[in-house]
């Protein structure tokens, strides 16, 4: 069992399907935003406003070479900018969960927890420039990617299962 890694949008529901992904599989999942707030001490959107982006881009680069020498057979949800990783092919499978931008701030704002999932999200503070940042990763998750999953309308538990068989199929 190789790793396999989770790209998509903020929102786009790694994390639930990570967790769908475990209960189903051998695999146990990490996160590299919890990796990273734990490294810190601090949240993500706190980092964000204290240090600001660029030191958080360097913070997912020292949690990519850890990934990379010292895990294996886990399953990596990741940050919507961590697919910018150099060494991310050398990590594992790229599986790239796609939905289009409209489905998932519905997803987001339909959730029990909506307030403290947008709070979470600070790039998604202004929606017109959450849309283009969407827009211009596209085509770049699509470039980095293995697999890609379809994510629209269908439930977590059934994107695992469609992405356990495609990773068996890619292998």
């Amino acid at each position: 069992m190789k790793n396999i890694i989770l790209v998509g949008f903020m929102g786009v529901g790694k994390g639930s399907v990570a967790r769908e992904v475990i209960k189903i599989s051998d695999y146990i999942s990490i996160d590299t935003d919890d990796l990273i707030e734990s490294m810190e001490n601090r949240s993500v959107k706190k980092i964000f406003e204290q240090s600001g982006e660029t030191y958080f881009r360097d913070l997912e680069k020292r949690v990519s070479l850890w990934l990379q020498n010292s895990v294996s057979n886990t399953l990596i949800s990741t940050g919507g900018g961590f697919y910018k990783q150099e060494n991310l092919k050398d990590i594992g499978i790229v599986v790239f969960l796609n939905s289009p931008f409209d489905k998932i701030l519905k997803r987001i704002k339909s959730h029990p927890n909506a307030p403290k999932k947008l709070k979470k999200r600070p790039l998604l503070n202004d929606l017109k420039k959450a849309k283009e940042l969407y827009k211009e990763r596209l085509p770049q998750y699509m470039a980095v990617a293995d697999i890609v999953i379809d994510v629209t309308d269908k439930s977590a538990l059934e994107c695992a299962k469609e992405l356990l068989e495609k990773v068996k199929e890619h292998a």
